[in-house]
């Protein structure tokens, strides 16, 4: 099952969007070294400092979600109200196309 999750989110100020960024930064890591195969995951930070996460997920409903399973992700979460200014918007996706090549 592939699911595709765009979400975004301001944060209340530039020092709050960097201990964001170091946060989402160690679930990369986590990632990074425990290399699952079933995920993709983008995260993007906008120069007013808000975020944008781009993730495809396929596993089943049952299955763990390599990301959110992370205690790095829990991590993340932690005091993330706090870090933002307003809500988030989570939204599934249709992909359209995708051309993906090594970035830096």
């Amino acid at each position: 099952m592939e699911k595709r999750l765009v979400t975004r989110y301001a944060m209340r100020s530039a020092e709050a969007a960097n201990e964001n960024q170091r946060r989402v930064e160690g679930v990369f890591d986590e990632l990074a070294a425990a290399k699952p195969g079933n995920v993709s995951y983008i995260v993007l930070r906008l120069a007013d400092d808000s975020f944008v996460h781009v993730s495809f997920h396929n596993h089943g409903d049952d299955e763990l979600n390599p990301i959110a399973s992370t205690a790095a992700f829990a991590h993340f979460q932690q005091d993330h109200a706090d870090r933002r200014e307003g809500g988030v918007d989570q939204q599934t996706a249709t992909l359209v196309g995708a051309y993906i090549t090594t970035i830096d």
